[in-house]
């Protein structure tokens, strides 16, 4: 049986919301998050981001600097003793018509596809309704954080979470109490 994976979103799940974030010196780990991929890790589970930064499809910033904000992300990371194993992200906007951005499937599919593990039984985890949508196009389980526009979501939209976390950390608990 292949590995399981959790499928992470990064803006608001595993750092601090910065709107359209290009700059690395910026990005700041929410709270508790080494620790939670650390004993997601310790579950055996495989840890890939999915990101969509549409900042580079309208012109922001470019592909160039999303890639320093990830280099910024594995270094944070590497200093708590973990790493991911993969970033996916997709560039395009919202009314580009791509099969990548959350929550259409593209980006899972291509980790699953690179990683070998099957995305229905994944566990996808973010702060908004498209990440919790992108759960439910994969037969996946999908689980909420109220970090980022987690509340947000929570009010305005109809979500159908599997699990609504108070964080990462609180997430990571459930996953691991819940894939015994």
């Amino acid at each position: 049986m292949a590995r399981r994976f959790v499928l992470l979103d990064r803006d608001g799940t595993l750092n601090v919301e910065r709107h359209y974030l290009a700059d690395p010196g910026r990005l700041e780990l929410l709270p508790g998050v080494p620790e939670a991929l650390r004993r997601l890790r310790g579950a055996g589970l495989g840890l890939v981001v999915l990101t969509n930064q549409s900042g580079v499809g309208r012109g922001y910033f470019d592909r160039a600097a999303v890639d320093r904000v990830h280099d910024r992300l594995h270094e944070l990371l590497a200093e708590a003793g973990v790493a991911l194993d993969g970033i996916y992200v997709c560039p395009h906007g919202p009314d580009d018509g791509c099969a990548c951005r959350k929550p259409d499937v593209g980006l899972a599919l291509a980790a699953a596809a690179e990683h070998d593990f099957d995305p229905a039984a994944a566990v996808v985890v973010g702060d908004k309704a498209a990440d919790v949508h992108l759960g439910r196009n994969l037969g996946a389980t999908a689980v909420l954080v109220r970090t980022g526009y987690g509340e947000v979501t929570l009010r305005d939209e109809a979500v159908s979470a599997d699990f609504v976390a108070a964080d990462l950390l609180d997430a990571a608990g459930w996953i691991e109490r819940t894939i015994r």
